[in-house]
């Protein structure tokens, strides 16, 4: 009996307490700033350039694949994404970009960029002195959370003159936002 009378006690005496106790409360506002953005991931490590030819008929052909991420201003945005070879082909007697060792010997590609962008059109020409389109977005462009997809496929033509042998070039390429 005590301990019941002990518990009705405490519980008369917490009930005037929980019935006035306060609560108070505060909010903020959340700000951000969603800006322009833009990356890519080149997929393709290594680009081998091969040919089917045994003639010197087909050039040496090769694709390098990207992914982009990318999302332009919603008025006056735009982007673009370009590339450079920023080390021509090492080695003596094989094929060059800025120096081809016969006329009409190119680095040549062509573009393919997955909407929202706009590939380049038709071939292009690649350059160690220049940097070149490769594709561009407009004012309210965005890619997929997960990237869209890009490729460069590249022609090396098979000249007879090139010294046998391995020979690398390394080109770089950039997209930028607004």
């Amino acid at each position: 009996m005590k301990r019941y009378v002990t518990t009705l006690a405490l519980a008369l005496f917490t009930l005037p307490w929980l019935a006035s106790a306060q609560s108070n409360t505060g909010t903020t506002t959340l700000s951000v700033v969603v800006g322009a953005e833009a990356a890519l991931t080149v997929t393709t490590a290594t680009t081998s350039l091969t040919t089917t030819s045994t003639t010197f008929g087909l050039p040496f052909t090769g694709t390098t694949n990207l992914t982009y991420f990318i999302r332009t201003k919603q008025s006056g945005g735009s982007g673009t994404l370009t590339l450079k070879v920023t080390s021509d082909f090492a080695g003596t007697g094989g094929p060059s970009v800025l120096t081809p060792p016969s006329t009409g010997d190119a680095l040549t590609y062509t573009c393919t960029v997955s909407a929202p962008g706009t590939a380049c059109t038709g071939s292009q020409t690649a350059s160690t002195t220049a940097i070149t389109a490769f594709g561009t977005w407009g004012a309210a462009a965005s890619s997929a959370k997960a990237g869209n997809a890009a490729s460069v496929a590249w022609s090396l033509s098979d000249d007879p003159v090139y010294a046998t042998g391995t020979y690398t070039a390394t080109t770089t390429f950039t997209i930028a936002a607004v």
